[in-house]
């Protein structure tokens, strides 16, 4: 069986599209490849009318099952849930809005009976995307991959279909931040790429703006690097030595040629300087502190509010 794990928040527009393509790419992969599915929506504390949805959903369809969070955890929570409710033995991320073709379901399940464990979209054009949405994602790609040991591929999306085996690794992974997509390549296993071109939101608006893409993207360079502390240490001996080459060059000029020490604003500029670098040094190291912090909590990283599946039980009573 396949589970088909769909995060959504905010979502009542574009989930009356979403469903019948759905259902249809569902029964074509029960005739064609003798494939049952399941569709799990998590709801991550909605806002609109998206629960209510997903409670008429279950009722009408059997193959369909609905988590819903006490409030908004973020997408990780809601994919972490996913796999951790995933009844099938393979498991496929996708969004909502149709950004992810479910057309594709099919050519993803071939991958998988080829004997690759995970097989994953990757865009090939950000056609439709802001100009320097699109420049910022490949300078980010560039530098993650320069500075990480886990595995990012430019353009990759969570759209993929992992087997179980990837699933199971992927649940061993249990912090509390998390990145998927440096934990996706992290845990490795075969990978087939499957390109597609970009597609629009068939409704409703993102709520990934450019700053909450940015503030992600620091997330995943601080989980799965500490060059930004290297660099920090690296600014700390530059600095020292700086320092020590000034002393020297006016003891020289003193002692020698009698020249007076003088440049108040040069020192004003350079005092500026240093302590800018101290106070962004010590920032780093309180992000990596706070992430820390969190995970010592031991807090859940999610909390369930309700399920289709306690419905099932308590109507069964």
């Amino acid at each position: 069986m396949l589970t088909v794990v769909v995060p959504c928040y905010n979502e009542e527009a574009a989930l009356p599209f979403f469903l019948p393509e759905m259902q249809k790419e569902m029964d074509r992969l029960l005739e064609e490849e003798e494939l049952s599915c399941e569709l799990l929506f998590v709801n991550d504390g909605s806002r609109d009318g998206t629960l209510e949805l997903l409670r008429s959903y279950a009722k009408a369809d059997s193959r369909i099952r609905y988590l819903s969070f006490s409030r908004n955890f973020g997408k990780e929570a809601a994919l972490f849930a996913g796999f951790e409710h995933a009844r099938g033995s393979c498991v496929v991320v996708m969004d909502a809005d149709l950004q992810h073709p479910p057309a594709m379901l099919q050519e993803m399940y071939q991958a998988l009976k080829e004997g690759y464990d995970i097989a994953a979209a990757r865009r090939v054009s950000r056609k439709g995307e802001p100009p320097i949405r699109s420049f910022f994602a490949r300078m980010f790609y560039k530098l993650i991959n320069k500075i990480s040991k886990a595995e990012f591929v430019d353009g990759a999306s969570d759209f993929r279909m992992l087997s179980r085996q990837a699933v199971d690794a992927l649940l061993r992974m249990g912090e509390y931040n998390r990145f998927s997509k440096g934990i996706f390549g992290w845990v490795g296993f075969r990978t087939k790429w499957i390109p597609y071109e970009n597609v629009e939101r068939v409704a409703g608006e993102t709520t990934w703006s450019f700053w909450k893409l940015l503030l992600y993207s620091l997330e995943g360079i601080i989980a799965f690097s500490t060059a930004p502390l290297s660099i920090a240490s690296f600014l700390g001996i530059l600095f020292c030595l700086a320092a020590f080459i000034g002393m020297v060059v006016i003891a020289i000029k003193t002692l020698i040629w009698g020249d007076p020490v003088a440049g108040f604003p040069t020192l004003a500029c350079l005092l500026l300087l240093i302590g800018g670098s101290i106070q962004l040094s010590l920032g780093v190291i309180g992000q990596y502190l706070a992430k820390t912090y969190l995970e010592t909590k031991r807090r859940p990283i999610y909390i369930l509010e309700e399920t289709s599946d306690v419905h099932e039980r308590k109507t069964d009573r």
